[in-house]
């Protein structure tokens, strides 16, 4: 029957393959041909025309006679080539999470790069630059093919045309929560990208420098998400990092003062404001001075606002988007001289002043008090000292700093010490505290070998690939690695949880927090290294978030997340090149909260001043595809900015408050 098939199509299987490679030959021959004309070279015209006279052609005259030599030469070079695409289509779908079908060929294999690089690959191969190039995309003309650019373009975030979304990659892991559908804000659409690159002034310029000449132009037929009628959503603004100077007085308050009644007018709830350890405590223990933040108090109050306060028990300076330098107490300085193990320590012994190490909670090394004493105190003298603001309300919610940037995690990527984005940053457990932790849990187990941190674990910029313990089938995941990471882990949200029992005995019935990092680097990887590093165990085959929200429930704490996957055209970082998903990890963690019924609220990690960025923003606070139709407690705005508060970039804004509010907002054809 086979054979009778075959007789009326007219070909075999074998024929098939071996017209496949013929064709891919005359294709290359074809190649050749048309280089050899445009050289013009009479030598190789000759050569060619010599070339030509000399084939032979077979009775259809559609293939050439060739050797068998040449032909078996030819199968065994193909054959070849398909292992190769084979091996890299099972590597893909194993470590990539691509979704390429059974049957892919290289055609698809080249097509799942470009786009991850970055490229839009439209299904007839047309291929042009995402929006993130800042260049429009070539005329399409039918069955023409797109001219290449020399490199592909750095990926600056979200989902392209043609790329999974990240909750599509990430299924296998969040199985039963609810999966968003793509959001008509995601640059996925070509028009969308044609319209983003008419901002030529906008792409990479600084946020200081745009103007209302610079503001994108919004496609008249792109659908916008109607949010009038949703759940109100209170809207904070964080105030500049040095609204209150070394002596604790405010810096500007007349400036201030004219902002803040700007903010008042477009109906934002309040604002958010760091509370500096290394100001109110500056130079002796117990002697407290909070005169700066109680004129900003009164201000606010009288502005009708509300107040976040930030406990911030870490330095500023050093860090993305700090601008003003405000150390840790100088006291604290004087003893960290005599005794550098208060600080974080890597494993080249190198100290990290940005916060002082979990590992002395409960020692009695800052002049005769503990860690968590020095904490407690503090926040008791700021609720005797406030206590008028805590208890008529001012203070809606008081956020508990637990680390470096007042974030829960292990200050395991410091730019001072070298670190760059996306190294897997380094584990720091070093100093002799945290050594001597790490001992009693080995000896407890019965491995005292094991009283020590990983030793192949790369350095501060590292790839996971490129070190013994993240790449896959790594250390990780061995018996030792899984000791030291749950003790690792543990430790983190230990010291969360007895810093967060005394906020919760000193504020009492007011509204804390803890705010949770989006570390979204190497998440597509199966060992998550830069997650590992900062203290979340949370491989591919582990959820490291659920135990962090079960012990905010506990202490009635809410979750502040730092969002990462807001579009924001200026942002340099290459989700792409590290394998990151900021969007995957945020949806982990709110579904870790929600499934612990823990309070969100949220706030972005970069400035936005578009409508794209801000309708992105928007749908990460609210989501209208959610059945349940949950939605975050609050969002804070990062920052108070002087481009914030520019003509167009103010309409921008207040549109997007009220958009938070529930209120119906004009299409924006009707925007002047």
């Amino acid at each position: 029957m086979v054979t009778d098939m075959q007789k009326l199509l007219g070909t075999s299987e074998e024929d098939e393959e071996e017209e496949e490679m013929d064709a891919d030959v005359k294709e290359e021959d074809d190649g050749n041909r048309g280089a050899h004309a445009a050289s013009g070279s009479s030598n190789d015209e000759f050569m060619f025309q010599q070339t030509m006279q000399d084939q032979v052609d077979t009775p259809g005259g559609s293939r050439r006679s060739r050797p068998v030599e040449e032909k078996e030469r030819t199968k065994l070079r193909e054959r070849h080539r398909r292992a190769i695409t084979a091996r890299i289509l099972g590597g893909l779908r194993r470590h990539g999470n691509y979704n390429l079908r059974v049957r892919a060929d290289i055609n698809d294999v080249i097509a799942a790069l470009a786009r991850e690089a970055g490229w839009v690959v439209l299904p007839d191969g047309t291929t042009f630059p995402s929006k993130s190039q800042g260049t429009k995309p070539p005329a399409v003309v039918a069955g023409s093919s797109a001219s290449h650019q020399s490199s592909p373009p750095a990926l600056r975030g979200g989902s392209l045309s043609g790329h999974r979304s990240p909750t599509e990659l990430n299924t296998c892991r969040m199985k039963g929560v609810f999966a968003p559908t793509p959001s008509p804000y995601d640059v996925q659409s070509s028009e969308l990208v044609g319209s983003l690159n008419k901002a030529d002034g906008l792409i990479g310029c600084s946020v200081d420098v745009i103007n209302s000449k610079q503001i994108l132009e919004i496609p008249p037929n792109m659908t916008e998400q109607d949010f009038s009628g949703t759940p109100y959503v209170p809207v904070y603004v964080m105030l500049p990092l040095g609204v209150i100077n070394m002596k604790c007085e405010l810096a500007d308050r007349d400036g201030l003062l004219k902002h803040l009644r700007i903010l008042k007018s477009i109906q934002v709830d309040g604002v958010k404001v760091d509370c500096w350890w290394g100001i109110a405590e500056c130079h002796s223990p117990q002697e407290y001075n909070w005169n700066g933040y109680r004129q900003l108090f009164q201000i606010v109050r009288d502005l009708n606002l509300k107040i976040q306060v930030l406990m911030s028990f870490h330095e500023c300076g050093g860090n993305v988007g700090d601008d003003v330098c405000i150390p840790l107490p100088h006291w604290v300085a004087e003893i960290g001289r005599t005794n550098p193990d208060i600080y974080f320590t890597d494993r080249e012994g190198r100290r990290n002043p940005e916060c002082l190490s979990w590992g002395i909670d409960k020692e009695r090394v800052l002049r005769g008090r503990t860690a968590l004493e020095v904490y407690f105190d503090y926040m008791r003298s700021f609720r005797i000292e406030l206590a008028e603001f805590v208890e008529d309300g001012v203070i809606s919610m008081v956020e508990i700093g637990l680390g470096p940037c007042g974030e829960l995690r292990y200050p395991s990527c410091p730019i001072k010490h070298g670190w760059r984005y996306p190294g897997v940053g380094e584990f720091q457990c070093y100093d002799k505290y945290l050594l001597k932790s790490v001992r009693k849990a080995a000896e407890s187990r019965g491995h005292p070998f094991w009283a020590r941190g990983p030793e192949n674990a790369g350095s501060y910029n590292s790839q996971p690939q490129g070190t013994g313990f993240f790449c896959d089938g790594g250390d990780y995941d061995g018996l030792y690695g899984r000791f030291f990471l749950k003790w690792y882990s543990q430790f983190l949200i230990d010291h969360a949880d007895k810093v967060l029992s005394l906020a919760k005995l000193v504020f009492d019935t007011s509204c804390i927090a803890a705010k949770l990092p989006d570390v979204h680097w190497w998440y597509r990887t199966a060992s998550h290294a830069a997650e590992l590093t900062a203290g979340f165990y949370n491989p591919s085959n582990r959820d490291g978030y659920t135990e962090i929200a079960s012990t905010l429930k506990k202490h009635g704490a809410a979750l502040s997340f730092v969002s990462g996957e807001v579009q924001v055209l200026n942002r340099p970082d290459d989700f792409s090149a590290a394998l990151g998903e900021p969007e995957a990890v945020a949806w982990q963690v709110l579904n870790a909260a929600w499934d612990t019924d823990t309070p969100i609220a949220r706030e972005n990690s970069l400035p936005c001043h578009d409508r794209v960025g801000f309708n992105k923003m928007l749908e990460s606070v609210k989501f209208p595809n959610d059945p349940d139709r949950r939605h975050l407690s609050s969002f804070a705005y990062s920052r108070l900015v002087p481009a914030l508060m520019e003509g167009h970039n103010l309409v921008e804004f207040d549109r997007f408050v009220k958009k938070l509010h529930g209120e119906a907002v004009m299409d924006h054809h009707q925007q002047v």
